[in-house]
């Protein structure tokens, strides 16, 4: 039987907060559209009329097709060229969802999000549906078809696991444009020791070129080594130039909440660099520079208020 307009309309009313989920459960936009497209083609050959509570039955086809996107994407990532990083989003993206509490804002950030791949997929749905909705275990653990007690104690240690990482600031956008800008200076000045001051003793840095875009294969580690990446990252040069397309205009954003280096070619973003800051100082960097992670973040630039760039690199 064929929807009515009431019934895509209800879908509708529910695409935006699970585009939202499906973010958080897959770290990728793209998929995240993709799995809620396929929500609704199953709301679309199923007898609505009999679904007592349609949120809760959407909620539920939808984790369950990301739970099966996450088993095969760890399959996947063990032939990913290079580290992974999830799809960054710019600030003002609705796909970011909601902010209202520190939980949500921390669920969402990159540091977070790239925690979370430590997580089995049901650890992941547990935390993100508790976390970042609020749902109550009794709704998780129908949705996931396990006990109330089951959710409880996955989410329990599913929360140990990210908290395992470096306890993160939260700053408001003002305080990361400083920060960034700060970085930025540090970074171009041609010397290891401003950066060195910046950067936490057991600092990393990590990029994410896909096979697309040169990145090293394994972190940088330690507050020197990071340092001296970066001085060498910023230095200019003719063949970072070619890679790129020509010579990137940098600006300060966000990114998921956390501080971010935004570089910019003729209007397409290059470049996104995440900064985990800490009371200690920059703890990570997380670099995402593979073009198919960069295009939603390109069509936010051209769609924002992006200001002036601080200047042009390379």
């Amino acid at each position: 039987m064929p929807l009515t307009a009431s019934d895509v309309d209800r879908f509708e009313a529910a695409r935006h907060r699970l585009e939202t989920i499906a973010y958080r459960l897959l770290g990728s936009a793209g998929e995240a559209e993709d799995a809620v497209q396929e929500t609704f083609l199953r709301w679309q050959a199923a007898d609505v009329d009999r679904i007592e509570v349609p949120e809760a039955w959407l909620t539920k086809v939808l984790t369950n097709l990301c739970l099966n996107q996450l088993t095969s994407a760890r399959a996947r990532r063990e032939t990913y060229v290079g580290q992974w990083l999830p799809e960054p989003l710019l600030a003002g993206d609705p796909m970011l969802g909601p902010a209202d509490t520190a939980e949500q804002r921390e669920s969402v950030s990159y540091a977070v999000l790239t925690l979370m791949e430590r997580l089995s997929p049901s650890e992941r749905a547990v935390y993100v549906l508790r976390e970042a909705f609020d749902y109550p275990h009794r709704e998780i653990a129908e949705i996931l078809d396990i006990t109330e007690a089951a959710s409880q104690q996955i989410f329990h240690r599913a929360k140990k696991h990210v908290a395992d990482g470096k306890a993160r600031t939260e700053i408001d956008e003002a305080a990361a444009r400083r920060i960034v800008e700060e970085f930025l200076a540090a970074a171009t000045s041609g010397r290891t020791e401003p950066l060195v001051r910046l950067l936490t003793e057991d600092a990393i840095s990590i990029g994410d070129g896909g096979g697309k875009v040169p990145a090293r294969a394994k972190a940088f580690q330690g507050a020197l080594a990071v340092a001296k990446f970066l001085r060498g990252l910023f230095k200019p040069g003719q063949a970072k130039r070619a890679i790129v397309g020509g010579a990137p205009e940098v600006y300060t954003w966000t990114a998921n909440g956390d501080p971010a280096v935004v570089a910019v070619v003729d209007g397409r973003v290059v470049g996104v660099m995440c900064l985990e800051i800490t009371s200690e100082g920059i703890a990570a960097l997380r670099n995402q520079v593979n073009p198919d992670k960069l295009e939603r973040a390109t069509e936010r630039f051209v769609a924002a208020d992006h200001g002036e760039p601080l200047f042009k690199a390379f």
